[in-house]
């Protein structure tokens, strides 16, 4: 049996300068960091935590899908 896939979703707060990610699939979780490498280290750690303080049994892995949408204005 597959282990079920955590979606989480990032995006650059262009006001704040920080990347954030958040999920409906994570309870609680909500983080944010100054680059995007950054953000998948928190999230290597904040996923396994928060899934087992919602009482969530795992594998012996958790599989996760960042996506997000850039956007971004260049010179024409």
């Amino acid at each position: 049996m597959k282990n079920k896939e955590y979606e989480v979703h990032a995006f650059w707060d262009k006001e704040a300068s920080v990347w954030v990610a958040e999920s409906h699939d994570v309870k609680g979780l909500v983080t944010e960091a100054d680059s995007f490498e950054e953000l998948r280290d928190k999230l290597k750690h904040m996923i396994p935590e928060l899934l087992e303080a919602n009482g969530i049994q795992t594998e012996k892995y958790i599989e996760y899908r960042v996506t997000t949408d850039i956007h971004e204005t260049i010179p024409a």
